[in-house]
C-alpha cells in the first residue's frame, strides 16, 4: 500500500489505518469505501467526529482467513478506487 503512494497509520495489529488526511480526506475517504463495495471490498470510512477532524482514514481489518489473493485484491481495489474518485474529482 505504502509503494502504490497511501499513507498507512503505523501499528502492529490487525486493523490497518489507511489515512486521508486533509479538508477533503473526509469526502474522499467515503467516495474510495463506497466505490471499493461496488467492487466486493468491504470498508469503512471514519471521519469527524470519530477521528480527529483532518485525520479521515478508511480501517481495513486482516484475519488468518486472508489468503494473499485477498490482500492483493484489496490492494488492486484501493488503486482503482483511489485512481477513479480522485479522476471524477478533478
Amino acid at each position: 500500500m505504502t509503494e502504490a503512494g497511501f499513507d498507512l497509520l503505523p501499528g502492529s495489529h490487525a486493523i490497518i489505518a489507511v489515512m486521508f488526511p486533509g479538508e477533503d480526506g473526509a469526502r474522499l475517504a467515503g467516495q474510495i469505501a463506497d466505490d471499493m463495495l461496488k467492487l466486493g471490498v468491504y470498508v469503512t470510512a471514519f471521519s469527524f467526529p470519530v477521528v480527529p477532524r483532518g485525520e479521515a482514514r478508511i480501517r481495513v481489518q486482516l484475519s488468518a482467513a486472508h489468503s494473499e489473493a485477498d490482500i492483493d485484491a484489496c490492494v488492486d481495489a484501493f488503486i482503482a478506487s483511489r485512481d477513479r474518485v480522485t479522476a471524477e474529482n478533478k
